[in-house]
């Protein structure tokens, strides 16, 4: 997590639980000419774009007076949606026995790209268990390898 994003999580996330939701990521990234500040929420029973509404309306106010960032950028207030993030230790417990996307920084048995089911993990790492070909097989990932990992939406 870049500083920038630590600062905005610490100033957002009061915000965010105030209104009873969850804040899922912040992230702050360049695309093309523009910055956007991506800000993720949740609730139990799903964010609408009422939620979305209000969460971006609190956090532009706060913002405003306390904000780390110096370029100008859009702020996006969204749902982490049905593919949504694990960031968090709760994240992780919470897809246990379901199906992840992750992507490596270096290949593991030939691919950086994997989609299976999370068994397992702890601090070092993650066991998921993918199908290769006609095969499954079960192995362990080290977290430090780890690009990005999100649930996964398989048809």
């Amino acid at each position: 997590m870049s500083k920038i994003t630590e600062q905005v999580e610490g100033i957002v996330s009061p915000i965010v639980e105030s209104l009873g939701f969850e804040l899922v990521d912040v992230e702050y990234v360049k695309e093309g000419p523009d910055y956007y500040l991506r800000i993720a929420i949740d609730k139990p029973d799903g964010i609408d774009i009422a939620d979305c509404a209000l969460a971006s309306e609190k956090i532009s106010e706060v913002m405003d007076k306390n904000d780390p960032i110096t370029d100008a950028y859009f702020l996006d207030v969204s749902s982490p949606g049905a593919e949504r993030p694990l960031k968090k230790e709760k994240d992780y417990e919470q897809a246990i026995n379901e199906n992840i996307y992750v992507k490596l920084y270096e290949p593991l048995e030939g691919d950086k790209e994997w989609i299976g089911i999370l068994k397992a993990y702890d601090e070092q790492n993650i066991t998921i268990e993918a199908k290769i070909k006609t095969r499954t097989k079960t192995f362990d990932i080290p977290r430090t390898k780890i690009a990005k990992i999100r649930r996964a939406v398989v048809l």
